[in-house]
C-alpha cells in the first residue's frame, strides 16, 4: 500500500498536517484530485506534487533492470535514440495494446508526459535504476558522448512548447 500524496508532502515539509486536512476536506466535497488542489489552496509548486506522486508510484511500482532482462527488438524502433535519452525512456515489449515502458523515479513526469503525445497505445510504466537504464540506453541507443552516468544526473531542460 503506498503512503497518500497529501502525507509525502507533509513528510517533505511542503504542507502541514492542518494543511493536508484543509485540502482532504475541500477534495471530499470536489472530488478534484489533492495536488491540483494543495496548488490552488495553498501555492504548492507543480514540481513538489510530481516529485510526491513519483515517490508514490515507485512504492507501487514493478522494479526492473534492463540490463538483464532485454527489450524485445520489435519495440525498439518506436523511438529513436534522442527520444530515449531526452526523455530517459526504453520500450521493452508490447502485449496487445499496451506497452510496457522503462524509466527512472526522477525522470517518471517527463517519460509519462512524452509517451502520452508520442504513443497512441497505453503505457504501462517500470522503473529501474538510473545506472542501470543509462547501461540499457548505452546498448539499445548509442549515442557519441552519451554515458550510463547521465541518467543518473540531472534531467535536462524541458523543450519550449
Amino acid at each position: 500500500m503506498s503512503v497518500p500524496i497529501g502525507h509525502l508532502l507533509v513528510e517533505q515539509g511542503v504542507i502541514t498536517r492542518e494543511q493536508c486536512e484543509a485540502v482532504l476536506d475541500r477534495q471530499r466535497s470536489s472530488g478534484r484530485p489533492f495536488g491540483d488542489l494543495a496548488e490552488e489552496l495553498f501555492g504548492v509548486s507543480a514540481r513538489a506534487v510530481e516529485k510526491a506522486w513519483s515517490d508514490q508510484f515507485a512504492q507501487l511500482a514493478e522494479w526492473v533492470d534492463p540490463t538483464i532482462e532485454p527489450p524485445d527488438p520489435a519495440v525498439l524502433g518506436t523511438i529513436n535514440r534522442r527520444q530515449a535519452w531526452q526523455f530517459r525512456v526504453l520500450p521493452l515489449s508490447q502485449e496487445g495494446d499496451t506497452l510496457t515502458v522503462c524509466t527512472t523515479q526522477d525522470s517518471l513526469v517527463r517519460a509519462v508526459n512524452f509517451a502520452s503525445r508520442h504513443y497512441a497505445c497505453t503505457c504501462y510504466f517500470v522503473l529501474a535504476k538510473p545506472l542501470n537504464l543509462g547501461e540499457a540506453l548505452m546498448r539499445h541507443y548509442p549515442m557519441d558522448g552519451m554515458t550510463r552516468e547521465m541518467i543518473a544526473g540531472p534531467l535536462p531542460p524541458a523543450g519550449r512548447k
